[in-house]
């Protein structure tokens, strides 16, 4: 029998299909979904489909599919994507019965779509030069797979996009029986374009380090010339071509997207207001602000966190707001001092690009007390103004990240920890904030608990 191992993370939308898709095949007595810290309800959903799940120890892909293999209690596990409705009728079998025949001992799938921009672009010409066999597959970097257990508990996944090219390779390199299959149609998703750069990079690395380990007849120097040209080919295409990846909006959460703030909404239902109260009144430092309330927070579970956040409202109108931004070619984003599974899940339910938070660490979907910040609100070199820890850090890590000029953003904010970042941005909104200090350095001040207005000047 085989077992069916599903990573997932924010998959809420099709999770009880795609489980409920294994579960109906013959072939499947065990269906695992590994979660990869998820924000939305896709564990909840995961578990009344009849899933085992299981939270990955480690975030990232290929940990996720390293922790379900382990766990699994078959001998032949496949695994399938979280994202996809519906799957070909005949997926599982076609992936699974020639390992069960023992035909071979790993098999991938492909299917009926255009090939993706990062296998044409990148995967495709580095595997000519350096594994040109596996030319052959047609889908390299299809996720859909069905192995024996016993040989991939012998390869090291890795955790980014390279994962599925490094299976097959490392599959390849240990001389297993493989084959692809097609599997039929999929309406699959492609990667937003702001993740192809980083995907593209990733596979790159993945490609070259496997052929530079195993010692690789055909690694030389030139080739990694021609890999670096490729790259920088693709970039150009990314960065030039596109023009949805020129333009800029950061938003605060508290008291801007949200009707509130999350840790007061928090400190009501748990009688924590005099704890946080006694933090802001004695601590001036905003990382030990941080560190002093993740503590309040640890026992509670990812769960619990989230149903808060989801008790103060949003602002009416911003998702018909964030919807036109996106037609109007914006990247947007939220950066908040608040805790990034909140800002994540704000970002999910509004439909925006990213989210930038406080990294809150959790154990078995329960808060461990323990926070990251990360390095992005640190003070460098090309910071804009002398706080040690600001928005503004954050702001100048994304306008570089997507080379987009300083000039072509806005910032919405509505307290003193937003203002660098009103001031410095190319136009800086104030909404409907309390601190004449923050009004006056804004471009726009917006007093009604509405979006509409910034449509008037984001064009």
């Amino acid at each position: 029998m085989v077992t069916v191992i599903i990573p997932t993370l924010n998959e809420a939308e099709n999770i009880v299909s795609v489980v409920h898709f294994a579960q109906a095949d013959a072939l499947v007595s065990e269906v695992i979904v590994v979660d990869d810290k998820s924000t939305d309800n896709t564990v909840a959903l995961a578990k009344q489909a009849g899933a085992k799940v299981i939270t990955s120890t480690k975030l990232g892909k290929g940990a996720s599919m390293k922790d379900g293999v382990l766990c699994a209690q078959n001998e032949i596990v496949l695994f399938l994507d979280g994202d996809i409705d519906p799957y070909p009728h005949f997926t599982i079998p076609l992936l699974a019965q020639p390992i069960v025949q023992n035909e071979v001992d790993f098999v991938k799938s492909s299917f009926n779509r255009n090939a993706g921009r990062v296998t044409e672009l990148v995967a495709k010409p580095l595997l000519s030069i350096f594994f040109p066999v596996l030319m052959r597959f047609s889908q390299p970097l299809s996720g859909m797979i069905a192995c024996k257990k016993a040989l991939l508990e012998q390869i090291d996944f890795r955790d980014d996009y390279g994962v599925d090219i490094g299976i097959l390779i490392d599959m390849h390199l240990m001389h297993v029986r493989m084959k692809e299959v097609e599997i039929g149609y999929i309406e699959n998703k492609s990667k937003p374009w702001h993740a192809l750069g980083e995907m593209s990079k990733e596979v790159a690395q993945t490609i070259i380090l496997k052929a530079a380990s195993s010692k690789n007849a055909h690694y030389n120097l030139e080739e990694l010339l021609v890999m670096n040209e490729i790259r920088s080919q693709m970039e150009f295409a990314l960065t030039e071509n596109m023009p949805e990846n020129k333009k800029l909006i950061l938003f605060d959460m508290d008291n801007t997207l949200l009707k509130g703030r999350f840790i007061d909404a928090f400190a009501e239902k748990y009688g924590a207001k005099k704890e946080i109260m006694d933090i802001r009144a004695t601590e001036t430092d905003p990382i030990i602000v941080t560190k002093k309330i993740a503590i309040l927070l640890k026992g509670k579970s990812l769960g619990d966190l989230i149903q808060i956040a989801d008790q103060i409202a949003v602002v009416d109108d911003a998702a018909d707001v964030m919807k036109e931004l996106k037609n109007r070619g914006y990247l947007i984003g939220i950066v908040s001092d608040s805790f990034d599974c909140i800002t994540n899940h704000i970002k999910n339910k509004l439909g925006l690009h990213f989210s930038l938070g406080n990294e809150l660490e959790f154990s078995k979907s329960i808060c461990t007390g323990e926070v990251k910040i990360p390095s992005f609100w640190f003070s460098r070199k090309n910071s804009l103004c002398r706080h040690a820890v600001c928005k503004t850090n954050a702001m100048i890590a994304i306008l570089e990240k997507h080379q987009i000029k300083r000039e072509n953003s806005i910032a919405v904010g509505d307290s003193l920890n937003d203002m660098c970042m009103i001031k410095e941005a190319g136009m800086g909104v104030a909404f409907c904030s309390k601190d004449e200090l923050v009004n006056h350095h804004a471009d726009i001040v917006i007093q009604e608990t509405k979006f509409e207005e910034l449509l008037k000047v984001a064009k």
